[in-house]
């Protein structure tokens, strides 16, 4: 899979700042607001402090646009369901599918045995496909046929407060390993740009100091750095 922040709001934390800022100010003018944050430091410290205070709106006037490939239409079915987003998918209905090499799963791809069961599936899906559109079947409808292992590529916009929810909930080890390593990635790549904002980014344990799986918990609440390397890869077999 490959992640890759395309665009963002210029001077992200900057313009947090000065929304924030906004909303207790009964004087200064926007433009007035802005021109005063030039300080880096203070920035910082101000951004802090809103987090501390769970004060969330003013993110949403920052925005992210990802650039997401190589991975598969069942990664899609489960971004999508953040509807606070933008998604512009490549169309199965309008774009023929060639064999390129599927998204296979760890637990199959480790396995010689299931590997093969995969790859005979596969090309029976392909060959079938195949065939419908030689025999004149619409693209829309031949497509029915096809895997959830189909690679696929996107372009994904959100704003900051939004992607901190699908942090939560998707850099978790309860989250399936491909949207998992892409929302790590996606944290990575946030980091780079709005450093203080995005700096507890990561699983619910991250962000609250609590965990919503219940008796599902992976076990490592308080303990970031261990979470994160584990949310990073494929669980171990037990």
């Amino acid at each position: 899979m490959k992640v890759t922040l395309i665009t963002h709001t210029p001077e992200p934390e900057k313009v947090v700042a000065a929304a924030a800022k906004l909303c207790y100010s009964d004087k200064a003018d926007i433009a007035t607001l802005m021109n005063s944050l030039d300080d880096p430091e203070a920035i910082r410290k101000f951004i802090e402090n809103l987090m501390k205070m769970h004060h969330y709106s003013p993110l949403e006037h920052i925005s992210f646009t990802f650039g997401i490939e190589g991975v598969s239409r069942s990664f899609l079915a489960q971004i999508t369901r953040h509807r606070l987003a933008a998604f512009s998918v490549r169309s199965q209905r309008y774009c023929a599918e060639d064999w390129s090499a599927p998204v296979v799963p760890p637990s199959i791809a480790n396995d010689k045995a299931r590997a093969e069961e995969f790859r005979i599936a596969m090309e029976s899906a392909w060959s079938t496909y195949r065939q419908l559109l030689e025999m004149g079947v619409p693209k829309e409808d031949a497509r029915a046929v096809l895997p959830n292992a189909c690679a696929t590529r996107m372009l994904v916009t959100m704003n900051a407060r939004e992607l901190l929810h699908l942090f939560s909930l998707r850099c978790c080890t309860r989250a399936q390993l491909e949207i998992r390593q892409v929302a790590w990635k996606m944290l990575e790549e946030c980091k780079k740009v709005a450093p203080t904002i995005f700096s507890q980014g990561g699983a619910s344990c991250d962000q609250t100091g609590r965990c919503p799986e219940g008796e599902k918990s992976c076990g490592r609440l308080g303990k970031k750095k261990e979470t994160e390397k584990n949310c990073k890869s494929e669980p171990k077999k037990s």
